[in-house]
């Protein structure tokens, strides 16, 4: 099953980047694709932790999520550039993830990347040593609100 959901994804993955749709281009897609899965399968790729397809429903609700969150960043991000005192203050903290899966803490030490404002820049156990431009972005990570919803995406409540 992994191998046709991988194989779905990476074709229309292809196909929305290609923008062209002749059969020749298509039938490249398809052979492309199935070379993919086979060498991800070869080299044991599709297991839960290289594709897992048991977060798709998690998946549904913690996208549109981040997305907001990585709008609300940028917006506050924006206004601090664009003020001319640049009211920055680099602060570096520690958070710990609650997550039990490699998956959980890679996507939550990725989802504070991905905000931004925030960069996870060390990662030791489930300690996550994060750079936050403003003192803010630090405490609203330490307030954990983020760890949580990492953590209902991993599965867990």
């Amino acid at each position: 099953m992994r191998e046709v959901s991988l194989g779905l994804i990476l074709f229309f993955f292809w196909l929305a980047l290609s923008g062209h749709y002749t059969a020749f281009l298509i039938s490249i897609g398809v052979i492309t694709t199935v070379l993919c899965v086979v060498l991800a399968r070869r080299m044991g790729a599709l297991d839960s932790e290289g594709h897992p397809t048991q977060l798709f429903y998690q998946a549904l609700t913690y996208w549109p999520w981040l997305a907001w969150e990585v709008v609300k960043s940028a917006w506050s991000v924006t206004k601090i550039i664009l003020d001319p005192k640049l009211p920055i203050s680099p602060t570096m903290t520690v958070v710990e993830g609650s997550q039990r899966t490699a998956v959980g803490l890679a996507t939550y030490g990725n989802s504070i990347t991905l905000t931004p404002g925030t960069i996870t820049t060390l990662v030791e156990g489930n300690r996550l040593t994060v750079h936050a431009l403003v003192r803010d972005g630090a405490l609203d990570l330490e307030g954990g609100g983020m760890d949580q919803r990492v953590t209902q995406f991993e599965g867990r409540s």
